[in-house]
């Protein structure tokens, strides 16, 4: 990276941090090493994947880079691997190991252990000339281009060419109905070898899409080719950089030529993968004629192998072979998530005609012959619609096989603002606007430009047409790719993320709080499917607030509709996933962090590295911050895959801060006399906005070693414990250059936002990693006094005491406090605030006298029961789908209750047994106690 002046005055300011600042390296005790348990995420191994990558954690001080690590069977056989190091903790032990296998070995479990790598039978290569770049992987040679249009320039196996030129398509329209067309096509601008075997290699392609003389749409193209793989995994990534008032995308894609010219046209072979019969024909179909041309001419083509010689065919078929069309077009259009459509011609100037329809496509289409072929598969093919996959040419000498991402046959994109200015120029009239439908409008903040999208493909070259069946198997394999996962017991040991535990059910109100976060999820993954939340941009998010008038979602009301990472949702899941490998979970987290790292974050211009606040566009609301662009968020995905792509999407927030000098968070807040800050400050809230900093940094210093990163989280965390309220503060100028909060002397400004987006996960990890005495003082200080009554909170700290909003959530808070102090006292109190939440979120009349007899016994609490004997929001609990849903249910109430709920989940319950009441409440103090001591699995 380009060192700027701003870098060096860091660097010169910081360097000595480590000697003067009042902190300790050592905080985390050390561990022992233990083999790592690792397991398929759906429990079974898969009949196919394509090769594997997986994180596993191991505790400080336990694993060294000198220890090679290797992987093995259940058996105790060795399973050939590569390994390497994703993250390293401060005393440069081994934090985070990354580990591949290849794609034609699937043990039932697996566990990565010290020793020599065995390495697999036929390892990818690659070699490298100034022109190109080669990947074997067996007999199968990938030549990547390093300039001009192809990606990739041919695939070969021994001597035979079975697929050509691999480029990138498009086009854009001068207006979204209509308007002249322009196409382009991707160019390369770098092109680097980021592994090179033997069980994994990675090349990184950059470039642009062009067309004429303007270069946009810049793209960054993984390749990762698996020993044992018969194709090559794609991940592709784009960011829109055009002007949305003018440039509608109307197809973007990826192509392939596939050589025909060496079969005849009854040797040519279309399939496309179904959610019924797969669709498999010849171009010059032999079957369904009049004359029977033979048993074995028909089973031959319909198998996808050669025919016999013409000799044996019926002499009235064989004579009048010309007179049967020959196909040369297909297209498999999938416009919605709930239909599908085939249609074919035998040249462009001659009518479609209609071949199949269904529900919902795999994304999977190839095209070959007897001397070769290509397949591709879309993953997320329905769900990202309206997406398709075309076949072209097939009569010719080469067919042209094209992954549409966005299909040429859709409308264009339109990516305008929703609405105008509506006379709110000022913002008096924008926080007026805020007032009623809840967006944070602005004039020309409602911009797209800037957003990326992230899609994965895997492209396979055949030596002649597969089986059905095995192309069957394909489009479901990457539909839904297998997925290790490192046991989460093993995580818990390695104590990474923070503070958090494993499911716990040994308790009746364990098991309620178990039971409710396992219906919370089932209702979210029902709920996107019930009510469509797919579509290109909008995939993998969820809705905010639901609309009980209209029993639908609040899609069309300002801050009430896309989530945008509100709260944390992703946090939710992730360590929900953490504490369960739960395969459900794990696909809804998944898919939430390839969306809200991409669309819903800025990757260039004035708002980089910011991401938007909820609304009813990914990018409309006028509120730009890092607590949307949150690092927290992708460090889970990232660790437990070693995904390249989400590694960059962290690293290009370590210096988002730069862009809040021209970007006030807080410039419309009514009534608030904004502060004098010194030179080179801006104003920075703690949790909102330095957590999410911090995060990153973490990040990039356990990542690369670089000790940059580290000393602005401790001149931030120290500088925090100095002042005279600590996170009370709330906020303060930052010195951009030395990464310290400035002390103006400023009193107590709580904010219920400040701690719920990771502010928690990021505290926790950072304590335990870096002892700095001051900023754990502070942050137990905030922890306890936020809920606080306000008779104690006004003896403490006197007037004025405000109102506490997601004060359940904040619960999480005074337990981690109670927890880190030994405080029963406090433990109870948390646990109350969390039952006064769940009252209203458990449903059944078992589950209502267990809360009210704890709470009755404990603190004399009873929850209020409804005429009907349920509480209002109790739906949630139920596997059906809703038929309406009261006012109360929102997502950000919801984001409210299972962030609390997963603070009550964890390990350290049994540190406060000594301390239980000795009392005849006995048994319902040491359950309430207990359960308010448990620490996060992260969620608010």
């Amino acid at each position: 990276m380009t060192m700027t002046r701003r870098d060096s005055l860091k660097t010169a300011l910081l360097g000595s941090a480590g000697l003067t600042l009042p902190f300790r390296l050592d905080a985390m005790p050390r561990g022992d090493f233990a083999p790592a348990p690792v397991r398929w995420i759906d429990g079974d191994a898969p009949a196919l994947h394509a090769g594997q990558t997986f994180g596993v954690a191991w505790p400080q001080g336990a694993l060294t880079d000198k220890a090679p690590l290797t992987v093995r069977a259940a058996e105790g056989a060795t399973v050939p691997s590569q390994s390497w190091i994703t993250a390293r903790w401060p005393d440069g032990s081994v934090k985070w190991s990354a580990h591949a296998i290849p794609a034609d070995v699937a043990p039932g479990a697996l566990t990565v252990d010290k020793g020599r790598a065995a390495a697999p039978n036929q390892p990818v290569t690659v070699e490298e000339t100034d022109d190109e770049v080669v990947f074997t992987m067996g007999d199968r040679r990938w030549r990547i281009a390093r300039s001009g249009p192809a990606l990739i320039r041919e695939a070969r196996m021994g001597d035979k060419r079975v697929m050509g030129a691999v480029t990138l398509v498009g086009a854009s329209r001068t207006a979204p109905e209509g308007g002249s067309e322009t196409p382009f096509q991707s160019r390369i601008d770098s092109v680097a070898v980021e592994q090179r075997g033997p069980v994994r290699a990675v090349v990184k392609i950059t470039g642009h899409h062009v067309a004429a003389d303007r270069a946009w749409l810049p793209f960054v193209v993984r390749l990762y080719g698996y020993a044992g793989s018969a194709g090559l995994r794609i991940v592709h990534s784009f960011v829109f950089d055009g002007d949305p008032s003018r440039d509608f995308l109307s197809a973007l894609g990826l192509r392939a030529e596939v050589p025909m010219a060496a079969a005849p046209l009854y040797d040519r072979h279309v399939r496309f993968a179904t959610d019924g019969q797969t669709f498999a024909e010849g171009v010059r179909p032999l079957t369904g004629l009049r004359r029977d041309p033979g048993a074995a001419f028909r089973s031959a083509q319909v198998a996808g192998r050669a025919v016999p010689p013409l000799e044996q065919m019926a002499p009235a078929v064989r004579d009048t072979l010309e007179r049967i069309p020959a196909w040369g077009e297909f297209r498999l259009e999938q416009p919605n998530a709930n239909g599908w459509t085939i249609t074919k011609r035998t040249a462009p100037e001659m009518g479609w005609i209609n071949a199949d329809q269904g529900h919902r496509a795999p994304g999977l289409a190839y095209v070959g012959s007897v001397d070769g072929g290509v397949a591709v598969g879309m993953r997320y093919f329905w769900e990202r619609h309206p997406s398709a996959l075309h076949i072209t040419g097939a009569g010719g000498d080469a067919a042209a096989l094209t992954a549409w991402l966005w299909s040429p046959e859709a409308p264009a994109m339109d990516m305008r603002p929703y609405h105008g200015t509506m006379g709110m120029e000022g913002y008096d009239a924008q926080n007026e606007g805020l007032s009623i439908t809840y967006e944070d409008y602005e004039p020309g903040w409602d911009d797209a430009c800037g957003i990326a999208r992230t899609s994965e493909m895997m492209l396979w070259a055949f030596p002649a047409t597969p089986e059905t069946d095995t192309l069957t198997q394909l489009a479901a394999m990457q539909a839904q790719p297998p997925q290790l996962m490192v046991a989460p017991d093993h995580l818990v040991t390695a104590r990474v993320f923070g503070d958090w535990g494993l499911p716990d059910r040994s308790t009746a109100t364990r098991a309620i709080i178990e039971t409710q976060l396992v219906n919370l999820i089932d209702f979210y993954a029902d709920e996107v499917d019930r009510r469509g939340w797919y579509g290109f941009w909008d995939h993998g998010d969820v809705m905010h607030s639901y609309d009980s008038d209209r029993h639908r979602w609040r899609y069309d009301i300002g801050g009430f509709a896309w989530d945008n990472s509100e709260l944390s949702t992703d946090l939710w899941l992730w360590y929900q996933v953490l504490r369960t490998g739960d395969a459900r979970t794990w696909r809804l987290a998944e898919a939430m962090t390839r969306h809200t790292g991409e669309v819903d974050v800025y990757h260039l211009g004035r708002f980089k590295g910011l991401g938007t606040r909820h609304g009813v566009q990914h990018w409309s609301d006028s509120s730009k911050q890092p607590r949307i662009s949150n690092a927290t968020y992708r460090r889970p995905f990232y660790y437990l895959t070693a995904d390249e792509r989400v590694g960059d999407l962290m690293h290009d927030l370590i210096t988002s801060d730069e862009t809040l000098t021209h970007v006030e968070i807080g410039r419309k807040v009514p009534g608030v006399r904004k502060p004098q800050l010194p030179p080179g400050t801006i104003e920075m809230a703690f949790g909102t906005t330095w957590c999410p900093l911090a995060a990153a940094w973490l990040t990039e210093w356990e990542r690369t070693g670089d000790t940059r990163w580290r000393d602005l989280i401790l001149a931030g965390l120290e500088s925090i414990g100095r002042l005279p309220h600590g996170w009370m503060t709330g906020s303060a100028p930052f010195d951009l250059a030395t990464g310290r909060f400035i002390d103006q002397n400023r009193g107590i400004s709580l904010s219920h936002l400040n701690a719920v987006f990771g502010a928690v996960e990021i505290s926790s990890e950072l304590i335990r990693l870096l002892d700095v005495p001051r900023y754990r003082a502070a942050w137990l200080q905030y922890c306890r006094w936020y809920n606080a009554p306000k008779s104690e909170y006004l003896a403490k700290f006197g007037p004025p005491f405000g109102p506490r909003n997601l004060k359940e959530g904040h619960s999480r808070l005074a337990a981690y406090a109670a927890c880190q102090e030994h405080d029963p006292a406090l433990a109870r109190r948390a646990a109350g605030e969390l039952c006064r939440a769940m009252q209203g979120w458990v449903s059944g009349p078992a589950i209502r006298a267990i809360w009210s007899k704890a709470l009755s016994n404990g603190r004399g609490f009873r929850p209020t029961h409804r005429r009907n004997g349920a509480s209002p929001r109790s739906r949630i609990s139920r596997s059906s789908p809703p038929r309406s849903m009261p006012n109360q249910f929102r997502a950000g109430t919801s984001d409210r209750f299972r962030g609390a709920v997963f603070w009550f989940s964890n390990r350290h319950a049994p540190r406060l047994q000594p301390f239980k009441p000795s009392s005849g409440r006995r048994k319902y103090n040491k359950d309430v106690g207990r359960l308010a001591t448990m620490l996060q699995a992260g969620h608010v």
